[in-house]
């Protein structure tokens, strides 16, 4: 169970939420701390599309990729002066597969004669950020970090450390989704300025603006707001309950809009983990409306149908895994989405709905290195006709945290 511990705290370690470290240098008052994860799988996936005509079509495929994690490596600077506690921390987030001719993914050097040359390093800076406060009176963070809205939650995925749903396994995703899409939205690491209260008892909040997104065509002058408050507690039988919101406004001030009505994205979400003896169990639910199309799992793509009617968003996402004998674990989870309104109107009538579960088995080989297997199922459907989609995913890797 130690060990366990160990891989969640290392884990939050790479998402740039806590100290673990594999090499320790100080000098003149300030210590610097160096840690990282790489990781690598192989994935198989089964996908069988069905029209609405009632024909399917079969593929399968399969890919050498990162999971749900990309590797990482974080630099974290600390010291102490005047009662105050400082803190910078800058971290990259390279890949293992740097060709793609998908928008958004590493081009590379002309991935299948895609023709276009990137001659950029694909290396994702998520981490890049200072704070300093104390136990007194909290916490000043600014920079660039991972957000407070749907970060939990992704915490406490267990395919954090696999693979997930991989809807394109014969693409080379840097990382997999997870289970992201699949009962809850990805958090993503954004521009911040955010303030943590000190922990009283087991409670603590954060609440920060963050930078504007654009979408919907539109621009927004007033940046995002997000806020999210949980209370732990110890005992027989220790957990958290968090609950989360996120707001921003969007207007049509800079006239690259016409035709669009301004309108306010939000979300809220509660969410609660608690341990029995060996057993862990997560249970969580959220709603939005103009949050994006919670089906896709990224923040602000497709919250509106670009005449101010937003998406309307729910999603939940149940897990338990349990501590085997020894150092294996073994785990499910089930998550849901559903979008309607807004942008799915605007493609499609009625209700888009992603479901999927997830079986893994994650065995500690040593305090440095876990080996992964998977088995995720997932499906996509839509209620305006009984066209769907349906992925099977098998993935055997493994990932080393140090």
């Amino acid at each position: 169970m130690k060990h366990q511990i160990k891989l969640v705290a290392l884990a939050l370690c790479a998402l740039g939420s806590t100290g673990a470290q594999a090499v320790s240098f100080s000098q003149n008052g300030v210590t610097l701390d160096i840690s990282g994860t790489v990781n690598g799988f192989y994935v198989n996936r089964e996908s069988t599309v069905t029209a609405a005509n009632g024909t399917s079509t079969k593929t399968t495929n399969s890919e050498l990729s990162n999971g749900l994690l990309p590797g990482w490596i974080n630099f974290v600077a600390t010291t102490k002066v005047d009662d105050l506690d400082i803190k910078a921390h800058v971290s990259f987030a390279p890949g293992i597969n740097n060709n793609s001719q998908v928008v958004g993914l590493p081009i590379g050097n002309n991935a299948g004669g895609a023709g276009i040359v990137n001659p950029y390093s694909q290396i994702d800076t998520r981490n890049l950020y200072f704070q300093f406060g104390n136990a007194e009176w909290g916490t000043l963070k600014f920079g660039r970090d991972i957000g407070l809205f749907g970060q939990e939650i992704i915490l406490s995925d267990m395919t954090l450390i696999g693979v997930g749903g991989t809807s394109n396994a014969g693409i080379p995703y840097n990382t997999t989704f997870g289970m992201i899409g699949h009962g809850y939205m990805y958090t993503g690491f954004q521009p911040q300025i955010t303030y943590t209260t000190p922990n009283k008892g087991g409670f603590q909040a954060s609440a920060g603006i963050f930078q504007p997104s654009k979408f919907a065509g539109d621009q927004s002058k007033n940046p995002g707001f997000q806020v999210k408050a949980d209370y732990a507690w110890a005992g027989n039988v220790p957990g958290k309950l968090w609950v989360g919101m996120t707001t921003q406004d969007t207007d049509c001030s800079v006239g690259t809009c016409a035709g669009n009505k301004p309108f306010r994205a939000e979300g809220q979400e509660i969410g609660i983990k608690a341990s029995f003896g060996n057993f862990d169990a997560v249970a969580y639910t959220f709603s939005a409306k103009g949050l994006g199309l919670s089906t896709v799992g990224a923040q602000f793509l497709g919250g509106s149908d670009g005449n101010g009617n937003r998406t309307e968003s729910q999603g939940f996402f149940l897990q338990g895994t349990y501590k085997l004998t020894g150092k294996t674990k073994v785990g499910i989870n089930y998550g849901e989405n559903k979008d309607k309104k807004g942008n799915v109107s605007a493609v499609l009538d009625g209700e888009l709905k992603n479901k999927s579960y997830t079986l893994g088995v994650y065995h500690s080989l040593n305090k440095f290195i876990t080996l992964v297997a998977e088995y995720n199922d997932e499906k996509q459907t839509h209620t305006a006709d009984s066209a769907n989609t349906k992925n099977r995913t098998i993935s055997l890797g493994g990932i080393i945290f140090f």
